[in-house]
């Protein structure tokens, strides 16, 4: 296994190999709170390519077809982010902001339908914006709408699509570039 499809080690990489019988012990083991939240810990239940590559990147694709499993990781990429920097600052930018919302916010995948129901992140549409517990907030973008970059800064990104999204008169462009130079706010190492 490379460095970049390496899972957490430690507790995971036990109960991943653990057969069955070692498995009911590490459950009755567990406290109440404990159980609720494996349920959610995406490492554990993810395939190794939909874990973000370790080290010090700039720009992570993902290239595959439907049902791989994009969406989700993009989501629980964010997810991680915002609940461990309360500070973070997310861009989210899709075709339209009708899919942004439809996909990247209120979709099966999408950020309001994954992790424990109490780490959610309330969504207020007239801004755009969503707020986790911690702090952290995210704002959707349209693609089409490269202006609407210009100004605010980020600490993160999660682009939807890029090829669908609209290249006449260069606006893909001019979004991936706004996108870009307001990506200048500081980030927390990654776990």
């Amino acid at each position: 296994m490379s460095d970049r499809q390496r899972r957490p080690s430690g507790l995971l990489d036990v109960i991943k190999d653990a057969k069955p019988v070692q498995l009911d012990g590490f459950v009755e083991a567990m406290n109440q709170q404990e159980r609720n939240s494996w349920s959610w810990h995406w490492p554990m239940w993810a395939r190794p390519e939909q874990l973000a590559p370790a080290g010090d990147w700039r720009t992570w694709l993902i290239l595959a077809g439907r049902g791989f499993g994009k969406t989700r990781a993009g989501a629980e990429w964010v997810r991680a982010i915002a609940e461990r920097d309360g500070a973070a600052r997310i861009a989210l930018v899709a075709a339209s902001l009708a899919e942004a919302r439809a996909i990247m916010v209120e979709g099966e995948s999408g950020l309001r339908n994954i992790g424990a129901p109490n780490m959610r992140p309330k969504f207020e549409s007239s801004t755009r914006r969503l707020t986790w517990p911690s702090g952290a907030q995210a704002t959707l973008y349209s693609a089409a709408e490269p202006d609407s970059l210009r100004g605010p800064q980020h600490s993160h990104a999660w682009c939807d699509e890029i090829a669908k999204w609209d290249h006449a008169s260069s606006r893909a462009t001019s979004a991936w570039d706004n996108l870009l130079m307001g990506l200048q706010l500081p980030t927390m190492a990654p776990p």
